[in-house]
């Protein structure tokens, strides 16, 4: 996942949970009290804690000092989001699909789409994934305007 920082001056910084080494993911986990599943579990909920943490963790590689207790962001409704890769989308689409081919059908899959648009950095990833799933007809129509 990314997760995006609209800092002070306004510009944004953007990190993502694949860069994490395994260390930095156990503090995170240590920091909040939940394992790493639930932690991303929340990111996609837009969790403020599990947000913060993410950003803080990266923030420690220059400042290793920094405590999780007293990190804050400020606004952060404003200023953090957290946002689905295209292979987080095309993991989750496959994971559909399979549950979807052994029931034959596609209104799983066509439930989920519109939540992967609203969660994905890039929500045209979404309809180019159903294209690489051979679920093309799926995708929503480049006329749509809706999210």
């Amino acid at each position: 996942m990314i997760i995006t920082h609209v800092q002070d001056d306004g510009t944004e910084r953007r990190v993502d949970t694949d860069d994490l080494s395994a260390l930095e993911a156990a503090a995170i986990e240590e920091a909040t009290g939940e394992p790493w599943r639930q932690i991303e579990a929340q990111l996609q909920a837009q969790d403020p804690t599990a947000m913060r943490a993410v950003l803080w963790a990266f923030l420690r590689r220059t400042e290793p000092d920094l405590d999780f207790e007293k990190f804050d962001v400020p606004g952060w409704r404003r200023r953090l989001r957290a946002r689905v890769t295209r292979a987080e989308i095309d993991e989750a689409l496959t994971n559909v699909m399979r549950q979807a081919l052994a029931k034959s059908e596609d209104s799983t899959i066509d439930m989920l789409a519109p939540h992967l648009r609203k969660l994905a950095d890039d929500p045209d990833d979404v309809d180019a994934a159903l294209d690489g799933l051979g679920k093309g007809h799926l995708a929503r129509h480049r006329t749509d305007s809706g999210d």
